[in-house]
């Protein structure tokens, strides 16, 4: 389930990384979340799949999840607990892919380093840096985006086919 607010320590990144730094091209043979996040980004923080923990948030640079079209890479940041991704743009695919998934995203140019911990409230589209106090705006994710991250696209539709859309 996708919450309304949700508050963790931050993973940094920079510009331009792509699906195969999330998670390489030889790890597609599953689509296990956990089997992936063992991998996820291995060749550029190899201390990520160790050090993650259960709720923290990617806080990446422009064009985050350029690349491929693999539904993998938001996968293994799902199976390795990252409850958000916040980057001022984001490659439309992975954008997509992220949303169809049920990984929440964030368009927003957000101050914050490694290890500090930021809030994001995404109904009322702010996010605070608990750090340093400073509040970066976005636009709030609309109730219907919300239900469809709760419950992912495939999910949606089916319960839309069958009438049961609650």
């Amino acid at each position: 389930m996708v919450e309304k607010y949700v508050k963790g320590r931050v993973w940094k990144f920079s510009d331009n990384v792509d699906t195969d730094q999330i998670i390489p091209a030889k790890y597609l043979v599953t689509g296990d979340r956990q089997k992936l996040a063992k991998h996820a980004f291995e060749n550029v923080r190899p201390e990520f799949a160790e050090e993650v923990r259960e709720g923290d948030i990617i806080v990446g640079g422009k064009n985050f999840g350029s690349g491929s079209s693999r539904e993998h890479a938001p996968r293994a940041l799902l199976g390795a607990g990252i409850t958000c991704v916040i980057a001022p743009s984001f490659a439309r695919i992975f954008y997509r892919n992220s949303i169809n998934i049920g990984l929440p995203l964030v368009e927003c140019d957000v101050n914050a380093e490694d290890g500090s911990i930021i809030a994001v409230d995404f109904e009322e589209g702010k996010i605070v840096n608990a750090d340093t106090g400073d509040v970066h705006a976005f636009p709030p994710l609309p109730d219907f985006l919300m239900k469809l991250l709760d419950v992912g696209l495939i999910e949606n539709t089916k319960r839309k086919l069958k009438g049961t859309n609650g």
